[in-house]
């Protein structure tokens, strides 16, 4: 029986964002080692899930070794990543030898010191195991694909829609690369092309013109013979290094020159739609007025400048602000406010108080809002959902949560750790039935829809403030590659 590895470091990390991802961080649940990374994902729809159910049907043993997650926040401090990368490469050395590693990778990582951690964890895992072991990862669409990354590993495949729903999947299909590799069955060859372009968030669903369109001539081109994989990545726009944008990346059973087409002709389709890849969403006020003309809810309103999903602390207030002022109907959102919480918690059920919420962060959008609210509901804010969520994760955690009542008719549930809203379950969990509010705030702008877009009667992108804002041109980029479209003309790349 062939022995792998599967192990990783994934963080998604946002360099306009100024809580770092420290130890700490990472301490509070966000390290899981052997079993236990068993016992969280592999009943997931993660790429750990995917991996495990491939193992398992191809005869292959995957041992866990040490897995590290945390919400996305800025980057990851040097530290941490010493801490848990070298640990990662001191697991490899002493329980090989390995027949393949199957990394789970984000993508678009940054540490303190490092730009492209991700491609760092890939050459320090090929130089534990050699040059000849079969080294495969699936990454987030949301990868800042480096040539670095590419060149330390096997088989670069990554998800191919958003919000994530195919992430099992691609995680199967590159476990099953990986074993025909190790096998001797397929020689990979890899090719990547990355674009002097920025997607805009908004403009990053797969199921919506123009990515539903480049996803499909990339799996067009997958089908060609002895392509082996064919990927687009988005990119994610709030990490300021060199290699941020948009990429193609093809592998091909033995031929090089063939996956260098296949990546140069996705990455030319691409090219052609770079003006419908920008975006402009309606302003709070805009947004409210349509939602409060709709005959019937919920209208979920997407948060965008407040993207917890991205790197944004999840309290921004500037929606429920306006809300409150324009006496809009009944709405029902999330905060992430551990000083609210802690504050009605001790009050108790049932206990009328007056208090202000959210924007409680140095880089929060809005300002802390006064509410007069009853505690309804006190709970863990932990909960489930075996669906098919936004990133596969099936068990969270949003801390010791409560839930608010407010004489303006609003329902806030308001938790202690920033936690996407990426399942219905974060409500439901606690008594709260969304299908029953005129307006569902959401903070993300794709994580969100695969829940949401089932029961909505519309679903309005509103460009809000934030560290995740629509507009990139409000961000001071350093490092970025100039030029780069839509910041400057440029050239399709040679």
């Amino acid at each position: 029986m062939m022995r792998f590895a599967t192990c990783g470091l994934f963080h998604e990390a946002n360099t306009f964002s100024p809580v770092p991802a420290d130890r700490h961080r990472f301490e509070q649940g966000g390290v899981a080692r052997g079993a236990e990374i068993i016992r969280q994902y592999a009943e997931s729809s993660t790429a750990l899930g995917g991996y495990f159910a491939a193992a398992n049907r191809l005869g292959v043993q995957l041992v866990p070794l040490t897995f590290a997650f945390v919400t996305p926040v800025g980057a990851i401090t040097e530290d941490a990543f010493e801490w848990l990368v070298g640990d990662i490469i001191d697991q490899l050395h002493e329980q090989g030898p390995w027949d393949g590693v199957l990394l789970n990778i984000h993508g678009a990582a940054v540490t303190t010191s490092v730009a492209d951690a991700d491609g760092e964890i890939a050459v320090r895992v090929r130089a534990a195991v050699g040059p000849t072991v079969p080294v495969g990862a699936v990454l987030d669409m949301h990868a800042n694909v480096s040539q670095r990354l590419v060149d330390a590993l096997t088989i670069t495949s990554v998800y191919q829609t958003n919000p994530h729903v195919d992430i099992f999947d691609r995680a199967v299909e590159c476990a099953e690369l990986l074993v025909a590799t190790a096998q001797g069955r397929v020689q990979p060859k890899q090719a990547l092309v990355q674009l002097p372009l920025v997607a805009n968030i908004a403009r990053q669903d797969t199921g919506e013109f123009p990515m539903r369109e480049l996803v499909h001539a990339a799996r067009e081109l997958a089908r060609r013979p002895g392509m082996l994989s064919v990927s687009v990545a988005e990119g994610f726009p709030y990490a300021d290094v060199p290699h941020m944008g948009m990429a193609c990346v093809a592998v091909h059973d033995g031929d090089g020159a063939e996956a260098a087409a296949a990546a140069e002709e996705l990455a030319g389709q691409v090219w052609k739609h770079r003006a419908d890849l920008q975006a402009q969403g309606k302003t709070v006020d805009a947004a409210l007025d349509l939602a409060m003309a709709e005959a019937a809810g919920p209208v979920v309103l997407l948060d965008v400048g407040d993207n917890i999903g991205g790197g944004a602390p999840g309290d921004s207030t500037q929606i429920l602000s306006r809300a409150i002022e324009r006496n809009a109907p009944s709405l029902v959102q999330t905060l992430t406010d551990p000083e609210a919480v802690r504050y009605c918690a001790d009050a108790g059920v049932g206990a009328f108080v007056s208090l202000p919420v959210g924007a409680k962060h140095e880089h929060s959008a809005g300002h802390p809002v006064p509410v007069e609210a009853v505690v309804r509901t006190i709970s863990d804010g932990r909960f489930e959902d075996p669906s098919a969520t936004h990133g596969g994760f099936r068990y969270f955690d949003q801390g010791r949560t409560v839930v608010l009542e407010t004489r303006a008719g609003h329902t806030l549930v308001i938790g202690s750790k920033a936690v996407m809203n990426s399942s219905l379950r974060q409500l439901t969990s606690v008594g709260v039935d969304p299908r029953a509010f005129r307006i569902v705030v959401a903070k993300g702008v794709n994580s969100p829809r695969a829940a949401y877009t089932p029961i909505a009667s519309e679903l309005v992108v509103v460009d809000t403030d934030g560290v995740t804002s629509m507009g990139i041109e409000r961000f001071r980029y350093r490092f970025r590659r100039k030029p780069m479209f839509p910041f400057e003309a440029a050239e399709f790349p040679e």
